[in-house]
């Protein structure tokens, strides 16, 4: 089973994290499966970009995003080449080292 290496976080996994994920599931499931309390403000439905996170190793084993995803990571806080959603990127074989950025752009927990 592919190993995930969380980063920490200050806020949301402050001593980071080592998880097992099956291929197949989310990054976001897999994170909220281990009691990593990821936002995803819109359930998971790629509208929104609360769950950016950053692929730090095993990038290239994701399947690439779709032009949806793509649109919205645009708007993401802190986008690097190897950002992702972490509700749309699903786990593969290869193990990954995640690093959920330390802001996220999130108008419902910001009153706007």
């Amino acid at each position: 089973m592919p190993r995930l290496r969380v980063l920490p976080h200050e806020a949301i996994c402050p001593a980071g994290a080592d998880i097992e994920a099956p291929t197949g599931v989310s990054i976001c499931d897999a994170l909220l499966n281990a009691g990593i309390a990821i936002e995803h403000a819109c359930e998971k439905s790629c509208a929104c970009t609360t769950c950016h996170v950053i692929v730090r190793a095993g990038f290239r084993s994701l399947a690439p995003a779709e032009d949806k995803e793509e649109d919205l990571l645009d708007k993401a806080w802190g986008l690097e080449p190897e950002s992702r959603l972490s509700c749309q990127a699903q786990v593969q074989d290869a193990d990954l080292v995640i690093e959920i950025p330390k802001y996220t752009i999130n108008m419902v927990s910001e009153h706007h």
